[in-house]
């Protein structure tokens, strides 16, 4: 990538990289604009960019990245511990 090269310009030129609009993402992604805003700027969402002035997108791999991500992180939390590692509490 040259210098005159923004991060957009290179994801919109990169073989294979689909582009979803504010539509699409809202589709896969149940969650306000205001949400996904906020958390972008807290570097927790994939970031979108301009493709015009009035346009942006995001990168639709680094979406289901994300949404993997996360269902990864609720299958673990939701993943019941082995009862052999609990004490027993029977009376003897």
């Amino acid at each position: 990538m040259t210098t005159s090269e923004t991060t957009a310009d290179a994801a919109i030129k990169a073989p294979g990289t689909k582009l979803i609009n504010r539509k699409q993402l809202l589709e896969m992604v149940p969650l306000s604009d205001r949400t996904i805003l906020d958390m972008e700027k807290r570097g927790e969402f994939p970031r979108r960019f301009s493709i015009t002035t009035r346009l942006v997108a995001w990168d639709l791999h680094e979406v289901e990245r994300w949404i993997e991500e996360r269902r990864a992180a609720a299958i673990q939390q939701a993943a019941p511990f082995h009862r052999n590692a609990e004490p027993s509490h029977h009376p003897a």
